[in-house]
């Protein structure tokens, strides 16, 4: 039986940003930078949280973060961090601007460069606890990340790197599903399956953690029970509140791995010229890891069935296909405007991610090879 630690302190309720001033408190700091994107600023979510939050009206705010955080944009905030002379980063925003505040938070009190610390390279034991705390608002409801232990970064020579230590996991997870009900139908269900995507995903891990294994499927059910219902209403509280639920669980699970969706994910999120959305890429490349795993996973898929709500002995990959379908997701990577080209020198790194380790089924660079090909088209069982 491998490790089973869970995990950090967790505030979920609606109106938990209320909370935020008694956390900054008891964690002894009082002069937080937040971290957060310029989209999140721009339709005043911000200003919204702040608010909420009591927080004052002078707290520094860096408003940076790219869609998939840079090396680049890690750094600039670890330095307007020691330039305002903060104590504490409050991460608020998508998965996005919670990885890369947890790296600058690793940067604030560990030397350059970034890359060492990268679970591939040999730089789990170099992360110490020697950090600024970090308080976790997630705004969206899918990665998971406010009590993730990763962080992924792309860095400068445009490889798309894992940062993994439970120094990482952030000090407090502040979950208020109010933050989450103006994210547009789109973003709703691109974040929805990454969610989706993590419960499966670890569930599958052929690492031995029960607990983690029933968090999973309480978080897939849940996902499967109202995901829809969320891009369909985005004002339905409740459905909000299930989603934040099940991407918290989705993140509760990822002590036992990912999988191979991930290694692929996490290469193409680092291409240099196009912006492709996580939890999008996760959807439209589910279906054809499970159908590879399911040689591997019989055991489990029937647990995964259950979950779904689906009959005995029905095609997973085709019921997560369909439901990509109702929710106006894109069918194949080819629909995301890429080619059999920008994935080919992806393999290889691919190949390295950290999450491939852990597929429920042992990977190789051509199987990677023949699944970014298939990923292309549209699965078809």
């Amino acid at each position: 039986m491998g490790l089973i630690t869970y995990l950090t302190r967790i505030q979920f309720e609606i109106g938990a940003s209320g909370l935020i001033p008694e956390e900054l408190k008891l964690l002894g700091v009082s002069r937080p930078l937040i971290v957060t994107d310029k989209g999140i600023v721009a339709v005043g979510l911000l200003d919204t949280f702040m608010k909420a939050a009591r927080l004052d009206e002078a707290t520094a705010v860096f408003d940076g973060t790219p869609e998939n955080p840079t090396e680049a944009a890690v750094l600039a905030a670890r330095d307007q961090f020691k330039a305002g002379n903060c104590d504490s980063i409050i991460a608020f925003g998508g998965g996005s601007s919670l990885d890369l505040a947890k790296a600058a938070a690793l940067l604030v009190s560990h030397p350059e460069p970034l890359a060492q610390y990268a679970a591939i390279l040999g730089g789990i034991a170099k992360i110490t606890a020697d950090q600024p705390p970090v308080i976790a608002v997630p705004t969206t409801a899918g990665t998971g990340s406010e009590v993730g232990r990763a962080a992924l970064i792309t860095l400068s020579d445009g490889r798309k790197l894992g940062f993994i230590s439970p120094h990482l996991i952030p000090n407090v997870a502040v979950c208020d599903p109010e933050l989450t009900l103006g994210l547009p139908p789109f973003l709703t269900a691109a974040t929805g399956m990454d969610a989706v995507t993590h419960c499966i995903e670890t569930y599958l891990s052929p690492k031995d953690n029960p607990p983690a294994e029933a968090i999973a499927l309480d978080g897939l059910r849940r996902a499967m029970g109202f995901l829809k219902i969320a891009v369909k209403d985005g004002k339905n509280i409740e459905a909000r509140s299930e989603m934040m639920m099940a991407a918290l669980e989705g993140g509760m699970t990822f002590q036992k791995g990912l999988g191979g969706v991930h290694s692929m994910s996490h290469a193409l999120g680092g291409h240099k010229t196009k912006k492709l959305h996580h939890g999008c890429l996760n959807a439209v490349i589910l279906p054809h890891l499970l159908r590879f795993n399911a040689s591997s996973c019989e055991r489990k898929y029937e647990a995964l069935r259950a979950a779904m709500r689906l009959s005995a002995g029905a095609d997973l990959s085709q019921a997560i296909v369909d439901l990509n379908a109702d929710l106006g997701l894109p069918a194949s990577l080819t629909e995301m405007g890429l080619t059999q080209d920008d994935c080919e020198p992806l393999v290889k790194w691919a190949f390295e991610d950290h999450s491939t380790a852990t597929n429920g089924r042992p990977l190789t660079e051509d199987d990677l090879r023949q699944l970014f090909t298939n990923s292309l088209k549209p699965y078809v069982g």
